[in-house]
């Protein structure tokens, strides 16, 4: 039965949240989506498992980046969304007040972000009351509201809080992870390096835990991952669980896989037009003189899928040998790519060392005599090198279709430009800092610092600049 006096709203309406001090949100109100959401971005979990919390970020207006306030509330659920694009989120839920007009009454948010959406706030049908109807043909038929109403919120100095980082590795003390703990901790961060095979979960909706020695890990605002190749698939479950508990990991897991999956990376590639050396992909092929002749034939490298520091990688220099060895990688029942030879690299390719999209630094990688592999863990030796502007952004794009924020990009110079021979997610620090002189270790903590935007705690809020808000 309709109500006799209905509570009228336009497809867009101006409401407040005032249990999270937010004056004015421009929403969309839409029947369509059972589910209200609110933009979020930087999502921190906090609180015990009796009473999860969360806080976050929200910039309420669009127009208005620099305007930003951080909210906390309590956890209610965590639930898969399916958005309008067919993409499924696991999202937190809260519950919280909302106002419009002189009406208030409780509804339930999911956060996600919404920066690049018109509105920051979705206004579902779930959070309706009976007797509200939409006039799809109006707006704003509450009072209007403004932005200005930020203005008058008190403001909170900047506080400088250091990152709680995880190291992942199973090498606590080999050159690369002795790096990055120093330069953590010189820029006084708290880094626990942790042995990823002895990590294992507990998957919960409201509390997702990864445990270590018999107890739940504390809370890690960022993961810096440095899985080995031979427990990969069980690394990147431990970091999707450290990316769930809301840490920023330096690589993702989708990303790490990618880059591990040789396959898949050239596949990748190819498609975003990136050039590399032909190759061929086979498992257990009978015609062995096609396959090599789709690579113009010897010399030819044959790679092993799971190949890391040149193991699992051979060199075939006449069509005879290359068909000796496809015939003796079929009898190993094993994944490999055949590759042409770039006779003219002589030896030696470069590594170029990617963070946050940036080349920050490159080394020209010479094989010792006899050698075809220029792995410095082969005996390879490296020096500083100036790259070309194609050759940066060659690297650039190689690490970008890859996602991986820090990558190091083997490239091969050739007469018809660089070529990407692979992409590698852990690359190590040694022969890079040793051969540019550079603090690739730093710039790599100084990336993680720019990604974990320091929250407020105890009702102090770390901001960008001075017209960040606290409202906690």
């Amino acid at each position: 039965m309709p109500h006799s006096n209905p509570f009228e709203l336009g497809w867009e309406e101006w409401l407040a949240l005032p249990d999270l001090g937010l004056p004015a949100i421009k929403a969309k109100i839409d029947t369509g989506a059972k589910t209200s959401a609110l933009h979020a971005s930087v999502i921190e979990p906090f609180g015990p498992v009796t009473n999860p919390q969360v806080r976050f970020l929200i910039q309420p207006d669009p127009n208005d980046p620099a305007l930003e306030v951080t909210c906390s509330a309590a956890v209610v659920d965590r639930r898969e969304v399916t958005s309008s694009n067919g993409e499924t989120e696991l999202r937190y839920v809260i519950q919280t007040e909302v106002q419009m007009g002189e009406r208030r009454w409780p509804i339930q948010l999911t956060l996600t972000n919404r920066e690049n959406m018109m509105y920051r706030m979705l206004f579902g049908r779930g959070a309706m009351q009976p007797d509200m109807v939409v006039d799809p043909n109006e707006s704003f038929r509450m009072p209007e509201l403004s932005y200005n109403l930020y203005k008058g919120l008190p403001k909170k100095k900047p506080v400088k809080r250091p990152l709680r980082i995880a190291l992942l590795t199973r090498e606590p003390n080999n050159y690369s992870s002795r790096r990055l703990v120093e330069a953590a901790r010189e820029r006084g961060h708290v880094i626990e390096t942790i042995d990823t095979a002895r990590c294992y979960m507990q998957i919960g909706t409201l509390d997702p835990q990864v445990h270590y020695d018999g107890k739940a890990l504390p809370r890690y605002d960022a993961v810096i991952p440095r899985i080995g190749a031979r427990i990969t698939d069980y690394g990147m479950a431990v970091l999707r669980q450290f990316s769930n508990t809301g840490a920023v990991c330096l690589n993702g897991a989708g990303a790490i896989g990618r880059s591990r999956d040789k396959l898949l990376a050239q596949q990748l590639l190819a498609r975003a037009k990136i050039a590399m050396p032909v190759t061929a992909f086979a498992h257990s092929p009978k015609d062995t003189k096609d396959l090599i002749g789709l690579v113009d034939g010897a010399p030819v490298v044959l790679k092993l899928l799971t190949s890391t520091q040149g193991r699992g990688v051979v060199l075939a220099e006449t069509r005879k040998a290359a068909e000796s060895l496809v015939d003796a990688f079929r009898g190993l029942d094993a994944d490999f790519l055949v590759q042409e030879f770039v006779e003219e690299a002589a030896g030696a390719d470069v590594r170029a060392f990617v963070i946050g999209n940036k080349v920050v630094g490159a080394m020209k990688r010479q094989a010792q005599k006899g050698e075809f592999r220029s792995n410095l863990h082969r005996g390879g030796t490296a020096s500083s090198i100036r790259l070309t502007a194609e050759e940066r952004e060659t690297a650039r794009a190689a690490a970008k279709v890859l996602g991986l924020n820090v990558a190091g990009v083997d490239l091969l110079q050739t007469k018809e430009g660089p070529k990407v021979l692979e992409v590698n997610s852990s690359p190590g620090l040694e022969g890079i800092e040793n051969s540019t002189g550079k603090d690739i270790a730093g710039k790599i903590i100084e990336h993680l610092e720019r990604q974990v935007r320091p929250l407020s705690s105890d009702r102090e809020h770390v901001t960008r600049s001075n017209r960040r808000i606290n409202v906690n």
